[in-house]
């Protein structure tokens, strides 16, 4: 083991964190955030997709204020505008200013000119708000959501009037002095936690609809079946005799079926084309039902776990073997945090690291807007999905640093002592599993997902093996890592370790055997580093690094043939004070060439 480091990693004594240079991207150098600024304008569903629809990203009022004060401020003269879908936290925003406990940050906008056609309904949507908001519209509240990172749209229709109309959000943030999910957000950053933003931070966007349309859509392949099956919820009353045409590929020979409030149907794949990191085969889907016209895709493939030739427990992808050799992504930018700069630039990540061999990103405590799903299903990445870990003020001795050096604690430890763990609100713990099967639903859909995480490293862990259970149940065609890094309860479908201080090595038992985290090398780039602190698990300088680097994936290579089944590499990029990426922050530097 490499003692000095683990404690070095321990950040013991630490400085608070201190910014020594701003860093910014390309695609917010180039960006024009003038008045007529619409800041990511692409349609931000690609697997439901309708032509009726208009972005809302841009230019709002904003103020931050009291939230006892929220509802006179909001009538009054804002504190200025925000570049929506940016938090106020970002330089992009045009705001920089930090929402903190206790008060409210409130957004108005008006809309001069809204035509409704008679017989059309309007939808409000909003990628994610964090972390909890209620929305007016023309006074009139609409609705209220809570969780920063999940999807929601409310129907506005019967509050639109003629001529002008004004939508409000209201919006609070705790943060990490709350219970619910936060990520790696924090109010006092330093090490592997960062900056907290609140707000929209992700596309806000109006859509007209018929009185009946597509409200909900599960699709589930069956490659070993030839077939794919669609679930679909619609809203509205379907007429007698209404039917449902659904074509694949383009397909003139249609599927039809009567159209009624719910509707399942399996439409045969024949000789289906297999989707994999090597061959991202999509297809086509078009729904039509009445007036309501949707453009979706799916793919066929199947992710599993079983034995190899030898006996070996492996993961396993459209029904054979396959080593799952991934890289942790984060998905902060240090204009824009959680909210990237451009659609561009999540390409760009998922991109570069394809070349750099990856076929798998670990998204870590993040949900990202459907359009880095979608990119990821298109370019062949697949994806293991981090549920947002929550609960109370984090043990950070416990749950992230001793048991990384001492891997005997995480072995031995219950995870039923919901105060040792953080989890002693029994309503946040109830929050925690709807919004964990609400994940799973919004992001089911993308071929790229390929498995389920639920825990990292104990932060707010409760009931892993129930946990589990319930995510097999609503979704039985991925595995589940039931507990990232430690504190593993014997269940799920992998045994999953993090190692950055000792050597690699390979645990076999019935389960498929992971690396869950591995590497971390500490790199700094001389003009592309955000702090004064840097935070990395050992260090390296730039000419050493690209050796370091083939040196862990000549290790991890060798591991596959011990039973390893798949690793997670730390981390695309740089974050704040972590410069252990193998891009630096700002993306203008790749480490590794």
């Amino acid at each position: 083991m490499r003692i000095k480091d683990a404690i070095a990693a321990m950040q013991l004594g630490k400085k608070k964190q201190v910014t020594v240079r701003e860093l910014s991207t390309i695609w917010s150098e180039q960006a024009d955030d003038g008045p007529q600024a619409v800041p990511l304008p692409e349609y931000p569903r690609p697997q439901l997709k309708r032509e009726e629809w208009t972005c809302l990203n841009g230019w709002w009022e904003y103020g931050i204020c009291r939230s006892a004060d929220a509802g006179k401020a909001s009538r009054g003269e804002a504190d200025g505008t925000i570049l929506v879908p940016f938090s106020p936290e970002t330089k992009r925003s045009g705001v920089g200013r930090t929402l903190l406990p206790g008060e409210t940050l409130w957004y108005r906008k008006k809309f001069e000119d809204l035509h409704l056609p008679e017989g059309r309904r309007l939808l409000l949507h909003f990628g994610a708000v964090d972390e909890r908001c209620a929305v007016y519209w023309n006074g009139h509240k609409v609705g209220s959501h809570r969780n920063g990172y999940l999807s929601f749209s409310f129907d506005v229709t019967q509050f639109v009037q003629p001529g002008v109309n004004e939508l409000k959000v209201f919006v609070r943030d705790d943060t990490d002095e709350g219970k619910e999910c936060r990520g790696k957000q924090t109010l006092e950053p330093g090490g592997m936690f960062y900056h907290a933003q609140s707000g929209i931070w992700q596309t806000a966007w109006l859509e007209t609809v018929p009185d009946i349309y597509l409200g909900e859509l599960k699709i589930t392949p069956y490659p070993e079946e030839e077939a794919v099956e669609l679930k679909m919820a619609f809203c509205g009353e379907p007429k007698d005799g209404a039917q449902v045409r659904i074509c694949v590929d383009e397909s003139e020979d249609g599927i039809s079926t009567p159209l009624e409030r719910e509707v399942t149907v399996r439409i045969p794949v024949p000789q289906p084309r297999l989707w994999s990191p090597e061959h991202p085969e999509l297809y086509s889907l078009r729904i039509e039902a009445g007036e309501d016209v949707v453009e979706s895709y799916f793919a066929m493939r199947s992710f599993g776990v079983g034995k190899d030739a030898e006996g070996t427990t492996r993961l396993l992808l459209n029904g054979e073997p396959y080593f799952f050799n991934g890289v942790l992504d984060q998905g902060y930018w240090p204009e824009s945090l959680m909210t990237p700069p451009a659609d561009e630039a999540l390409v760009y990540d998922i991109e570069q690291m394809k070349a750099l061999g990856f076929n798998m990103l670990r998204k870590h405590v993040k949900i990202e807007c459907a359009r880095w799903y979608y990119h990821c299903d298109r370019i062949g990445m697949v994806v293991w999905q981090d549920m947002i870990n929550g609960g109370g003020p984090a043990q950070t001795l416990l749950e992230t640093y001793l048991p990384t050096i001492f891997p005997a604690i995480g072995n031995h430890l219950r995870d039923d002592h919901y105060k040792l763990l953080a989890r002693e609100d029994e309503k946040a713990r109830k929050r925690y599993e709807r919004d964990l099967l609400r994940m799973i639903r919004q992001l089911g859909n993308h071929p790229c997902i390929g498995q389920w995480v639920p825990f990292n490293e104990g932060w707010g862990q409760f009931d892993a093996l129930r946990i589990t259970d319930r995510i097999k149940k609503e979704d039985p065609t991925r595995p589940v890592d039931h507990a990232s890094g430690w504190f593993d309860q014997g269940g799920g479908d992998v045994r999953s370790v993090h190692n950055y201080f000792r050597p690699l090595t390979v645990q076999k038992e019935s389960r498929a055997f992971v690396i869950s985290e591995y590497g971390g090398i500490n790199c700094q780039i001389e003009g592309h580093t955000m702090n004064e602190e840097v935070y990395g698990y050992q260090t390296a300088g730039a000419a050493e690094f690209p050796q370091q680097f083939a040196d862990k994936m000549a290790e991890i290579r060798a591991l596959e043939k011990e039973g390893l089944c798949g690793a997670v590499y730390t981390q695309v990029s740089d974050v704040e004070e972590e410069t252990n990426g193998l891009l630096t922050y700002d993306r203008k530097v790749c480490k590794v060439i």
